[in-house]
């Protein structure tokens, strides 16, 4: 039952103050990508190139544009520059890396709390935790607006000026509920109920304001420097995360210990902003989510979709010269295929309503695993026959609230790179090894060479014999020190199936994704009772392994847009080069050029009915890696001027020899 991990598009639902939300915000901070140029002075450059070697001129504002841009783009390059480089410098701590950033993002939560009801006296107080990169709080209250806001800002400051004193006190739960009733604060009566634990903690500051909490905070609101924090913004939360219950104004906010930090923060939320997959998604025309066929289903347009089919054949590759059958299975099956399995039982809430066909309930698949259990059912099997891997990109639907769908992150249909290992005992260790090896190897395709690496435990409720949770759990260790690779030790966070590994990569901004995982399972083998014969003759049950290494394709590819920006490498760029004639009687000569490039299998495309300055603009903002202009003396010799995107002017090439280095850079996966 290969259940993989969602990421979060907003911060955890806490239903107390008293938990602590996790924290993977990267301990340092890293500049844009240095090949990412302005489309402007990229242009009169290529310009330039174009005139010095092939004489040809252009109008007298042609030439002042080229002045008036470069000069002050220079210069503002220069000036963005020194920015980064100094905002580069500051290393972002984390809540598990500084408690003291803890204690001040915990104590902020608790400020503003005590300001919004300063300032909005009618308004309810309900949790108000530290998150990964700062605080909330939910408020029951009106809707509130960016400029009332600035007011809680400016409260909070005050609050923070008067450096008062954070005060602990342990109180009786009866004694707890007469002060909430007091106050009228409902929500607290029921997060009281909610805490096992006596006696009560509560936390003052000063003589004014109190809060269920047991801490920690910051000894006096002094210790906060008013100038590392912001109120970043307000969203609706349902309470309790119920939508049949109240919605409440949430309000975040970030904190840090320096202003400093605030800065570099502000200036990595910028960056995520412009790398954006939901924008660049718009801008280079790779995706969209159609309202009129329903949200969290994705449209795969050409440019996205060529993309897709490049990184199907590569994992189609890889996967067959490593052993795997490939496989294609239904979309759709009889629910009691998913009785057996147990998703009926367990996963329900996220699966789609049944469909009546003929007095017959099917189910639109949430998983793949059983389909690939019935091929493996399809005629008996001996111990001779191990290790069977079997492979699929499987597209599964899994029913998701409205309000948590997010681009391509949280979807309601999405193909994983599904695959299901079939062993014996003494073959865990060998076939992780080779999991492990099969994922460093697709992963290094893309760029990714940083990862953070989780062992998780049998936990309390589980199923499967002691010796066989012992062996796999340490199959699965040995196979993590053979390769190598560091890795945490998470008690107690395996599937009640078995144990588990899960990889996070870290994309060009420090952030880390979940991504790869590999299960093994005594639950499904039992389920379904699949068996072999072994040496003895006598019938046993295999090992079931489940692995999955880019985790679903739509993830997969928001996270290569924002971690290459939309500049996608060479060999994986939708559109490879674009031909520019400089006018149009170099048309045919082009047309030429562009077929004999697809003939080759470079995805290029021929642009004109523009000046040549505006076709190079609209190449630069579509992030096209390689631009071939074309004028007289090119047609005549038999060659193109060529500009790279990320190497910038290449000069004159014969056409064979453009192709050939094109070729040759894309097999190698390098940029020209």
């Amino acid at each position: 039952m290969l259940i993989l991990q969602r990421m979060a598009t907003s911060s955890s639902f806490l239903s107390t103050p008293l938990l602590k939300a996790s924290s993977s915000f990267p301990t340092h901070f890293l500049s844009p990508l240095k090949h990412c140029v302005s489309a402007p002075s990229t242009e009169f450059r290529a310009l330039a190139l174009y005139r010095n070697r092939n004489g040809v001129s252009t109008s007298s504002a042609a030439v002042a544009t080229e002045t008036q841009v470069s000069t002050p783009d220079d210069k503002l390059k220069e000036t963005r520059k020194e920015k980064s480089d100094k905002l580069e410098k500051v290393v972002l701590p984390t809540n598990e890396s500084s408690e003291s950033l803890l204690r001040i993002r915990h104590t902020c939560a608790h400020v503003m709390a005590m300001a919004v009801q300063k300032l909005f006296p009618d308004a309810k107080v309900t949790i108000g935790p530290w998150i990964e990169n700062g605080f909330y709080y939910d408020f029951d209250m009106e809707p509130l607006t960016d400029k009332e806001l600035k007011r809680i800002k400016k409260e909070m400051d005050r609050i923070i000026g008067r450096n008062l004193p954070l005060i602990r006190e342990e109180v009786s739960r009866d004694e707890a509920q007469r002060r909430i009733t007091a106050l009228n604060e409902p929500y607290k009566l029921e997060i009281l109920d909610s805490i096992k634990e006596d006696p009560i903690t509560i936390y003052h500051i000063g003589n004014e304001w109190w809060d269920l909490c047991a801490g920690p905070h910051v000894e006096y609101t002094g210790k906060i420097n008013r100038k590392a924090v912001e109120l970043e913004s307000i969203a609706g939360a349902y309470w309790r995360g119920d939508e049949k219950k109240p919605m409440l104004q949430r309000i975040y906010g970030t904190a840090w210990e320096s202003e400093d930090q605030l800065k570099a923060y502000l200036h990595f939320k910028e960056e995520a902003k412009r790398r954006d997959h939901r924008r660049l998604g718009q801008v280079l025309d790779l995706f969209s989510i159609q309202n009129d066929a329903g949200g969290g289903l994705v449209f795969w347009h050409p440019k996205g979709a060529i993309v897709r089919h490049v990184i199907e054949d590569l994992w189609k590759k890889i996967h067959i010269e490593r052993g795997y059958d490939l496989l294609y299975t239904p979309h759709v099956g009889k629910a009691d295929l998913w009785q057996i399995s147990g998703h009926l039982d367990f996963y329900k809430e996220n699966m789609y309503d049944q469909m009546n066909i003929e007095d017959e309930l099917y189910q639109l698949r949430p998983m793949n695993c059983p389909y690939h259990i019935l091929i493996y059912k399809r005629r008996p099997h001996s111990y001779h026959d191990f290790p069977i891997r079997v492979a699929e990109l499987g597209t599964v639907y899994r029913y998701e609230l409205s309000g948590s769908l997010h681009g391509l992150f949280r979807v309601r249909g999405f193909t994983q790179d599904d695959a299901h290992i079939f062993c014996l005992e003494d073959q865990i260790k060998d076939e992780i090894r080779g999991v492990l090896d099969l994922t460093e190897e697709l992963l290094l395709q893309f760029g990714f060479s940083k990862y953070e690496v989780n062992l998780s435990t049998r936990p309390e409720k589980s199923v499967g014999d002691d010796d066989i949770w012992v062996k796999a759990t340490s199959a699965l260790r040995d196979a993590l020190d053979d390769k190598g690779w560091s890795y945490q030790i998470d008690d107690g966070g395996g599937a009640f199936y078995g144990p588990k590994i899960d990889l996070k990569i870290e994309d060009a901004l420090g952030r880390k994704w979940q991504c790869s995982t590999i299960q093994v399972d005594f639950n499904l083998p039992q389920r379904f009772d699949i068996t072999y014969v072994d040496s003895n003759s006598e019938k046993k049950r295999p090992i079931m392994i489940h692995r999955a290494v880019l985790g679903s394709l739509e993830r997969f590819f928001g996270v290569l847009i924002e971690h290459y920006a939309g500049d996608f490498p060479l060999w994986l760029s939708p559109v490879q080069a674009h031909v520019l004639p400089v006018t149009d009687t170099q048309l045919d000569y082009c047309k030429e050029v562009t077929n004999k490039l697809k003939a080759n299998g470079i995805r290029s495309e021929l642009c004109h009915g523009e000046r040549l300055p505006k076709l190079i603009r609209n190449s630069e903002m579509l992030k096209i890696p390689l631009m071939a202009v074309v004028g007289a003396k090119e047609v005549e010799t038999g060659t193109v001027t060529v500009r790279s995107r990320f190497g910038g002017d290449l000069g004159t090439m014969a056409i064979d020899d453009f192709v050939s280095t094109i070729k040759s850079a894309i097999e190698s996966r390098a940029s020209i």
